[in-house]
């Protein structure tokens, strides 16, 4: 594809998704630039295909993008209320856009990294994450460590990854959480369960 070919102006509308996420139809406004703009990746289907969310869930969606995972917790869960978090300021954008779309008010959105702009105070019963592959060990064990200091006690933390980095999730979960279930490997991807206790 050359210059000539690019109409600029129609990359820079918003790309439109249509999903349907734990029984809900949801729509999403996306852009070039943020995760799987085009679709719901598979991942986050597997994931949420497996995930079991109760109506009153505290939940926290840790590395929302444009916010499938999050919104579609809080969707789920009436009485309760899901947090959704981003360091992309245009992903944390796109996930208060999507939230109106969608009229879920039964969220907070914020730019941070990891956990460090959630009031201190937040307690969870419930984590999700879509983990990067392209990140380090170390900012895995961060995350981690941060959602374990705030899950509720039965508190669960899922996790979908690359089916590659399966094993490093097992042995990281026993370390930080003391134990580890494995939900639903596929080919691609594996999604993983810990629980504090």
């Amino acid at each position: 594809m050359n210059q000539k070919d690019l109409d600029l102006d129609k990359l820079r509308q918003d790309l439109v998704i249509q999903d349907q996420l734990l029984g809900h139809p949801m729509i999403f406004h996306t852009t070039w630039g943020l995760f799987s703009p085009k679709a719901i990746d598979a991942g986050t289907h597997l994931l949420l295909r497996h995930l079991e969310v109760k109506p009153d869930e505290q939940a926290i969606d840790l590395g929302c993008g444009y916010g499938p995972l999050g919104l579609a917790i809080a969707k789920s869960a009436p009485q309760g209320h899901c947090t959704l978090v981003d360091k992309d300021f245009v992903a944390v954008d796109y996930a208060r856009k999507n939230a109106e779309l969608n009229s879920i008010s039964n969220v907070n959105i914020y730019l941070s990294n990891g956990l460090n702009q959630v009031p201190a105070d937040q307690r969870f019963t419930l984590a999700v994450t879509n983990l990067p592959a392209k990140t380090g060990k170390e900012h895995y064990y961060l995350f981690f460590n941060d959602i374990k200091d705030r899950l509720e006690p039965g508190g669960r933390f899922y996790v979908v990854v690359i089916t590659g980095l399966r094993q490093f999730i097992a042995r990281s979960f026993k370390e930080v959480f003391g134990n580890h279930k494995k939900i639903k490997q596929g080919k691609s991807y594996t999604v993983a369960m810990a629980v504090r206790e």
